[in-house]
């Protein structure tokens, strides 16, 4: 498998080099990165030489597609940009592997541009995934602290720190704690939907989750910070672990209680689900229904907070 990368540099906070990274680790050949300027697509070229990377810098998408005839797409440049690139490779009719959210705009029918995407994605057989990488490490969850029991009322709540204040957070973070929901209880709708905030680094968010398999009363909480490793905890029914980084060998483990397990890093399983279903001809973990619901939920929530920084808290 050939693999082109778009946003494999590391501004900000970009993952592109780790996605890269993993693709070449499960045997696939990436064989070309793209970016804005010449400068930028090499420096990403340069950051994959440590992995034993050898790819060739772009800065034009439809050239690159040309010369390199890649059978994946990575998109993990910014997601002001990934409508127009999943375009493009859906034109192109090349497989696509594309970091959350999924598509993002601050206006207009979010969930009528991702379905046209996912059609016309279908009617050319383009498999389509998005890294939302945190549902590959349930089985561990469960393990840690037991099956989780779907009652008719549960309690899901989150902590994360993204690296963007205000709104902002929103669409950086809060993909996640929604796969989460989707994994554990299927596709869902979201109701009483309220905000609290101190002020624009910190966001309390909270909804009821509603689907087939009983309701959920979901509580995020969001924290700027631009620190590495940031805070992330997360768990089911009162039942929540936290995960720690070992900075020296960037292990990952989650933590309950007093137990600490060593986990995969689920980016790496988020890869190789995607890579085995291109090859299996098979769904992604997260791919289009999941995605669809992912997106639609994310941006009810972004429009939702459209007082945020004027009002302490507020309920919609």
């Amino acid at each position: 498998m050939r693999v082109s990368i778009i946003g494999a540099g590391r501004n900000r906070n970009g993952i592109g080099e780790y996605i890269g990274k993993y693709f070449h680790a499960f045997g696939t050949e990436v064989t070309s990165v793209l970016g804005t300027t010449e400068k930028t697509s090499q420096e990403a070229a340069v950051g994959l030489r440590k992995y034993g990377i050898v790819s060739t810098p772009y800065t034009d998408f439809l050239r690159m597609v040309e010369r390199e005839k890649p059978d994946a797409v990575v998109i993990a440049s910014p997601s002001s940009t990934h409508h127009e690139y999943l375009k493009k490779c859906v034109e192109a009719g090349v497989n696509i592997f594309c970091e959350k959210p999924f598509v993002w705009q601050h206006s207009g029918d979010m969930g009528k541009a991702v379905e046209e995407l996912l059609g016309k994605a279908r009617e050319k057989n383009v498999t389509v995934a998005m890294n939302s990488q945190w549902v590959f490490t349930m089985k561990t969850y469960e393990e840690m602290c037991g099956r989780i029991d779907v009652n008719k009322t549960n309690r899901f709540s989150v902590h994360m720190s993204p690296f963007s204040p205000g709104k902002e957070m929103i669409p950086e973070s809060v993909p996640h704690p929604l796969s989460l929901l989707y994994w554990s209880l299927g596709e869902g709708k979201i109701r009483d939907l309220g905000f609290e905030s101190p002020g624009e680094r910190e966001m309390r968010i909270t909804f009821t989750y509603g689907s087939e398999k009983g309701d959920c009363d979901v509580t995020l909480r969001l924290a700027s910070q631009k620190t590495q490793p940031r805070d992330f905890q997360f768990g089911f029914n009162g039942k929540i672990v936290s995960r720690r980084i070992d900075a020296r060998n960037y292990e990952i483990s989650f933590q309950y209680g007093a137990t600490q397990v060593r986990i995969v890093d689920p980016l790496g399983l988020s890869v190789r689900n995607f890579i085995e279903a291109v090859r299996e001809k098979a769904d992604p973990v997260v791919g289009a229904s999941h995605i669809l619901n992912n997106m639609v939920l994310l941006k009810q929530i972004y429009d939702g907070c459209a007082g945020f920084g004027k009002k302490a808290s507020w309920k919609n």
